[in-house]
């Protein structure tokens, strides 16, 4: 159902452009003249307080009221040119006014309901819960001029907020991105709103902002396996992963050819937090917000701990890197203690991220989504592999084609699934043969650091992403200026089939992979 309003600001524009045309046009009739100076100067001053007091940005509001003003005293001095011959006069003035109604007052018509399944503009509204209800919406504007979008927004109350903050703004488009907060009691017209618009044409994208649940899966009793590996972390027992992987031979490789990093790679997990004062985190962790250094959850810190904990400190377990030399692991909170957060959130963390200077940023995260709609995930992954940071996200947990999950099917990303210790697809793991670029790591019953100087195991392609993670921070950490294609391409090239290889895509050998670099 259609609802009518009125756009009050571009009503009082237009109309004050009438009253001034009909102004000039009987300037001379006494009686009449004064009116329509009234009326003029009432409409124009009620126009530019409208304006002045909307939610526009400064700028924003100069620009329309500087644009505008222009407009209308252009217009009028056209129609002076033909004040002798009312009837063209009239006319004229009626299709000026016209063409402003089009321009500021756009009307669009509610598009027929479709037999087709549920599509973005549709709303499920008993799925009202699974958009933030802080910031429902997310826009990336065309233009900072658009008078149209403006007219939906005063029709519904509706506010802007901008959405993210690049450092980069000239090599991205994501400080375009605005938020809209739809009010909860107009969920009946969310729809409504939605077509409304989209069909101002003032849009390059919008999209719902979805919100983000990680969830845990049970870990399984697998039975412990002693690693070959040369480390004195005593928990390595714990690590069945580190044997499939060749860990040991990994650090063999590294010694015996006196390998050794031209940089520390920065991992940044993007997750609840890291618990900074982690005995078997602390020396390889790197501080940027306070905030962020403590884990109210513990997945944050499970995560940091497969991707970079300190291995030979006579405490924990290992991880990739042998020494500290190699890699050091920092944390952007996306995600609040319950495990939850939503998209924006999440790119807010990514530009964040790549701002700090990330070499690799870990997404132990995602949810069911449509590949065909989430172009502001893309900006953002664009925007960090320009900056030189490489994405890698976990695949998801429902048993599903990652294609559906975001951003496990954004492109630039690499989508990680999990395996059990028998080298499977993991039950729960979604598939990644859809994905552009799908690679395994081991998910079942990890063994990693939780908060207060604890240990636990969990299951969940969470746990193989910062796997994976840790692995091309080392490579990062020897060969800086590796890219994601160059890094896919190694992952898949030197890794070796599981059980369900089409489905998980390589089992990572991070020996073989280190070999390979020049």
């Amino acid at each position: 159902m259609e609802i009518l309003s009125i756009n009050i600001p571009a009503f009082s524009l237009i109309f004050s452009f009438i009253a001034l045309s009909l102004w000039l046009l009987f300037q001379q009739k006494k009686g009449v003249s004064p009116i329509l100076a009234i009326l003029f100067w009432f409409g124009m001053g009620y126009y530019v307080f409208q304006t002045l007091t909307s939610d526009l940005t400064l700028d924003n509001k100069f620009f329309n009221l500087s644009r505008d003003l222009i407009v209308i005293a252009s217009a009028s001095f056209f129609l002076s040119f033909f004040k002798k011959k009312t009837w063209l006069f009239l006319v004229l003035l009626g299709g000026l006014s016209y063409l402003g109604v089009q321009y500021y007052l756009p009307i669009t018509k509610p598009e027929p309901k479709s037999n087709n399944s549920a599509t973005i503009e549709e709303i499920d509204y008993d799925q009202y819960d699974a958009y933030d209800e802080d910031g429902e919406l997310l826009l990336d504007l065309k233009s900072l001029n658009h008078p149209k979008l403006d007219a939906v927004l005063h029709q519904y109350n509706l506010r802007l907020k901008e959405a993210f903050q690049p450092e980069d703004a000239d090599i991205t488009e994501l400080d375009d991105y605005r938020i809209i907060d739809l009010p909860a009691d107009q969920i009946s017209v969310f729809d409504e709103i939605f077509k409304r618009l989209k069909a101002t044409g003032e849009l390059d994208d919008l999209e719902w902002n979805e919100k983000v649940q990680i969830s845990p899966v049970e870990a399984q009793k697998i039975k412990p396996i002693s690693p070959i590996i040369n480390a004195n972390d005593p928990d390595i027992s714990k690590q069945w992963g580190l044997s499939p992987m060749k860990v040991g031979e990994l650090y063999t490789y590294l010694k015996r050819n006196n390998i050794q990093p031209k940089k520390k790679a920065w991992i940044a997990i993007l997750d609840t937090g890291v618990d900074a004062k982690h005995e078997d985190i602390a020396v390889n962790y790197k501080s940027f917000r306070k905030k962020y250094d403590r884990d109210g959850n513990r997945h944050g810190t499970h995560c940091a701990g497969i991707a970079a904990a300190v291995s030979n400190n006579k405490i924990g377990i290992a991880s990739f890197a042998p020494t500290s030399d190699f890699v050091e692991v920092g944390s952007i909170q996306v995600l609040g203690r319950s495990g939850s957060g939503t998209q924006a959130g999440i790119i807010k963390g990514i530009i964040e991220a790549a701002d700090k200077g990330a070499d690799v940023i870990s997404l132990s995260l995602g949810a069911r989504s449509n590949s065909s709609r989430e172009t502001a995930y893309k900006k953002a992954v664009d925007y960090a592999n320009e900056k030189g940071a490489i994405v890698i996200a976990a695949a998801g947990n429902s048993n599903r084609n990652a294609k559906d999950y975001s951003p496990a099917n954004t492109k630039g990303v690499i989508t990680v699934s999990a395996i059990s210790q028998t080298l499977e697809k993991a039950f729960f793991s979604n598939t990644v043969q859809d994905v552009k670029m799908g690679i395994a790591a081991p998910g079942v019953d990890i063994h990693s650091t939780i908060p207060n100087n604890q240990y636990a195991a969990l299951s969940g392609t969470s746990m193989a992403t910062p796997y994976v993670a840790g692995l091309v921070g080392l490579m990062k950490s020897i060969q800086p200026n590796l890219t994601t294609q160059e890094v896919y391409d190694l992952l898949h090239s030197t890794g070796i089939d599981t059980k369900n290889t089409t489905e998980t895509g390589k089992l990572i050998q991070p020996v073989e992979v280190i070999k390979q670099l020049k």
